[in-house]
C-alpha cells in the first residue's frame, strides 16, 4: 500500500469566532461558517500509523494536503434532521410499529410536524442478523408511503440497496437514495442514481447484515472507513454522479464493534476532507447500551445516548443526523448550536 497522509481538523469554531479566526489567519475554513485552528495528521504506511498535531496555518503550502483543504472549505448546507420511517416488521428499534401503510404515512407526517427536514423510508431491515426481503415485497411496502409523503411536499429519501426499489421510489416522488452498501450491492444501482440526477447517501458497511457483527476487523477503523468512502466517491464521479450530490455516512454499527464505531466517530471530521456532507446515523444503536454498560437497555430507552452521539457527530462536522426522535434531537442540537455561535 502506498503511504498516505490524512487530515483531521481539530478545535472547531462557529459563528463570529470562526470568522475572526479566518480573518486573522489563525484558522482555516471548515464549510461555509466554521473554522478549525489545529489539525491531526495521520500518516499510514502499510500497517504503521503515526500521528502529528499541527496548527492550521502550518498546513499552507503542503501540496499533498491541498485537496483536503479544498474539501474542508466546501459548503455542506445547514444542519438537517432526517426522520426514520421503517415500513418493516423487524427493524431493530421499531419493527412492526409502522408496518401498516396508513400508520407509516401518519408516522412520517408526525416526524415532519416535529421538525424533520427529510424522511427516510425503508422496507428492508438491515439490522445485524436480518434476512433479505424480496425486491417485489420491498417495493410493495414503500411505494405507497413514499408517494403519500412526497405528494404532501415533503422531502423523501428511499433507504434501499436494490436498484428496482430505488427506481420505483424515485418514480413515486422520492428525492434522495440512501444505500447502506454505497451502491455496491446491486450492479444497476449506480446507473439508476446517475440517470435520476438525485442526491445519494453512500454508507460504509462491512459484510452482509446476517453476519456483519460476527467478527469485524480493521487495521484502523477511522482510516479504513475513509479509504472505502473515498473509493466510492471516485466510483460515483466516474459514473457521472456529481460530487455536489454525494453524502457520506460512516455506517456506525454496520460491520463494526462499539470500539470501531467510537474510533470512527471521534475522527469523523476526516470525512469532510472529501468535500461532501456527512450524515450520521447513531439513533438508538446497540453501542449506546454497550458503552454505557447497560447491555439489556432496550432501543426505546436509548434516547439520552442518541442525543449525546448526535451532538458529538455535529461537533465533528456532520450536517445531517438520521434519528427516530426528531423533536428531542432538534431541541438538543438547537441548544448546542446556540452555545457554539453565541457572540
Amino acid at each position: 500500500m502506498t503511504a498516505r497522509t490524512y487530515l483531521e481538523p481539530l478545535c472547531l469554531l462557529s459563528g463570529p469566532a470562526a470568522a475572526a479566526a479566518i480573518a486573522e489567519g489563525s484558522g482555516l475554513p471548515f464549510g461555509a461558517d466554521r473554522a478549525f485552528l489545529h489539525a491531526r495528521l495521520f500518516r499510514r504506511d502499510g500497517d504503521a500509523v503515526t500521528e502529528q498535531l499541527v496548527a492550521a496555518p502550518a498546513l499552507h503550502g503542503r501540496a499533498e494536503l491541498a485537496p483536503a483543504l479544498v474539501g474542508l472549505a466546501a459548503p455542506v448546507g445547514p444542519l438537517r434532521i432526517m426522520g426514520i420511517v421503517n415500513v418493516t416488521p423487524d427493524s431493530f428499534s421499531d419493527g412492526g410499529r409502522w408496518f401498516d401503510e396508513e400508520q407509516a404515512i401518519a408516522h412520517g407526517l408526525s416526524l415532519a410536524e416535529a421538525g424533520a427536514d427529510m424522511l427516510d423510508v425503508g422496507g428492508e431491515s438491515t439490522r445485524p442478523g436480518s434476512l433479505p426481503v424480496p425486491v417485489e415485497e420491498e417495493i410493495r411496502r414503500v411505494v405507497g408511503v413514499v408517494k403519500a409523503l412526497a405528494d404532501r411536499g415533503l422531502t423523501v429519501s428511499i433507504d434501499t440497496r436494490n436498484a428496482a426499489t430505488m427506481a420505483a421510489a424515485l418514480a413515486a416522488g422520492a428525492a434522495i437514495v440512501n444505500d447502506v452498501t454505497a451502491l455496491r450491492h446491486d450492479p444497476d444501482a449506480m446507473r439508476v442514481v446517475a440517470d435520476a440526477g438525485c442526491p445519494v447517501v453512500l454508507m460504509h458497511s462491512q459484510g452482509e447484515p446476517q453476519t456483519m457483527q460476527v467478527d469485524p476487523r480493521y487495521r484502523r477503523a477511522c482510516l479504513d472507513v475513509f479509504d472505502h468512502l473515498a473509493e466510492r466517491v471516485a466510483a460515483c464521479l466516474d459514473a457521472g454522479i456529481a460530487k455536489a450530490r454525494i453524502i457520506l455516512d460512516p455506517g456506525l454499527g454496520f460491520g463494526k464493534l462499539a470500539a470501531h464505531s467510537l474510533d470512527v466517530l471521534q475522527h469523523l471530521a476526516l470525512l469532510r476532507t472529501l468535500g461532501c456532507p456527512v450524515l450520521l446515523g447513531a439513533s438508538r444503536k446497540s453501542m449506546i447500551a454497550k458503552v454505557s454498560a447497560q447491555k439489556d437497555l432496550p432501543p426505546a430507552d436509548r434516547l439520552p445516548g442518541s442525543l449525546a452521539l448526535a451532538q458529538a457527530g455535529v461537533a465533528r462536522g456532520a450536517s445531517i443526523v438520521r434519528v427516530h426522535d426528531v423533536a428531542e434531537t432538534r431541541q438538543a442540537l438547537a441548544l448546542a448550536e446556540a452555545v457554539d455561535t453565541a457572540a
